[in-house]
């Protein structure tokens, strides 16, 4: 038996192989949006992929599994509770996939959703394997409010969280120690609040640490879990509805956008250029109506928040081969199809002046600082007295909070999603009021002694 982990650094998202070396067989769980890892890992073994596990329909990634059911014939395995467009075969508990040495069992885990399934590997008649899926991670257990949407959210929320309550102690602790922990997400990712930077785990070393396996009342963890979790991406409930349905081939839907090599001489008005340059680049020389989000780590997570499932928009880089690499991202969140045009683009008629540093330190009373941190953050450490705190991913919404009457001056941590803030801001209302990046001085602001 062998069992490979893959990670997208990107989204924090770990998937599986898991290979019977007697039989050349191979069973993914929780595939990504590009198929071809997998379909290497098999050719590498010279093995088949016969199964594919959906652990959840996720809401942070597009899954593969159904293109990679429709290419090697291979069957989907999920809850049936998933509600699944495509042909399903049901994998809840009591179910039982056997393959080799190796026996999967599902169990039912609700509580980051009602769909939710862990699957534990038995070899040799022995436990050996927990795939838990967002139920469990290390450090922490998935968050209760990624989907419910309409009634009484607060109310879903609770009901959920205390499913998760139940599945964590009458589940999944009653599993041995010695049993091996692979969640589906590690740190970074949106699903959680205080996961581990570790790939794995034990059952045993995260019943002695996780706080979610601590000896609680069923009332202190609900209050906890539903408490300070970070937002919810626009594109959360989409991906959701788009894994229900199974994603077009990632090779032909990348392959469909429309590439050019310069800035076609008419965009449409009305649609948001997502200008992927480094903010210097960005700042001296812009097209007009782009939103700065960087070709860097949390590139997926910040186009899914600043721009709606609903919207198409332009994707614009600083040369072709960075394109091609974000188009890629893109789909794995299931936007490629979003894309109106993909063009490389070296500058533009719209300029964002540098801080006057010096300035602003002496005349902050002069500025309106908007501070666009998530709440938590702000709450914990507010820079600056009279900021105003819209976090970045309301921002588009309650644009009109922000007074015109002075330049505004926008921060978050460290200099990321200020280059998006203050892009954005610049290009709904930077007509009437000069629109300045506090961006990396921020630090010099910072006055927050060290952790100790």
């Amino acid at each position: 038996m062998k069992i490979q982990q893959f990670e997208d650094k990107f989204l924090a998202h770990y998937s599986y192989a898991i290979l019977s070396e007697c039989e050349s067989k191979v069973v993914l769980i929780d595939p990504g949006r590009n198929p071809e890892p997998y379909y290497d890992f098999a050719k590498q073994h010279y093995a088949e992929i016969i199964a594919v596990i959906e652990t959840h329909s996720h809401a942070d990634f597009v899954s593969s599994h159904l293109e990679i059911a429709q290419t090697t014939c291979a069957a989907i395995y999920a809850s049936k509770k998933i509600e699944a467009k495509y042909e399903l075969t049901p994998f809840d508990e009591g179910d039982v996939l056997a393959f080799g040495k190796i026996v999967l069992k599902a169990i039912n885990t609700p509580g980051h959703s009602d769909d939710s399934i862990s699957v534990l590997l038995e070899h040799d008649g022995k436990p050996k394997y927990l795939f838990s899926g967002d139920t469990l991670f290390i450090g922490d257990c998935g968050r209760p409010d990624l989907r419910e949407s309409g009634g009484n959210m607060d109310a879903q929320r609770e009901k959920l969280a205390a499913k998760m309550y139940y599945s964590l102690r009458d589940k999944l602790m009653l599993l041995p120690d010695d049993v091996i922990l692979y969640p589906a997400h590690g740190a970074g990712t949106l699903c959680g609040k205080a996961l581990s930077d570790a790939a794995t785990s034990t059952m045993g070393e995260q019943k002695a640490g996780n706080w979610s396996l601590q000896p609680m009342s069923e009332e202190a963890f609900v209050k906890e879990l539903t408490s300070d979790q970070p937002f919810i991406p626009a594109y959360f409930p989409f991906d959701v509805e788009l894994n229900k349905k199974g994603a077009s081939g990632f090779v032909d839907s990348t392959a469909q956008v429309k590439v050019s090599d310069s800035k076609t001489d008419q965009l449409e008005t009305g649609i948001w250029i997502v200008d992927s340059r480094s903010q210097q680049d960005f700042k001296k020389g812009h097209l007009s109506g782009s939103i700065n989000i960087m070709d860097a780590a949390k590139f997926e997570t910040w186009l899914g928040s600043m721009i709606d499932p609903s919207e198409e928009f332009y994707l614009a880089a600083q040369d072709r081969e960075t394109l091609e690499r974000l188009i890629g991202r893109t789909a794995s969140i299931g936007y490629e199809t979003k894309i109106r045009e993909a063009f490389v683009l070296t500058s533009g008629e719209q300029i964002m002046q540098p801080l006057d540093l010096e300035n602003f330190k002496e005349n902050q009373e002069q500025y309106t600082i908007v501070d666009i941190r998530n709440a938590s953050e702000v709450s914990a450490n507010k820079i600056f007295s009279s900021s105003l705190a819209i976090p970045l991913a309301d921002l588009r919404s309650r644009i009109d909070e922000i007074p015109l009457d002075k330049p505004i001056a926008v921060h978050c941590a460290g200099g990321y999603r200020s280059a998006i803030g203050s892009s954005l801001i610049a290009s709904l209302v930077g007509a009437h009021i000069p629109v300045f990046d506090i961006g990396e001085h921020i630090k010099e602001f910072d006055q927050q002694p060290a952790a100790h």
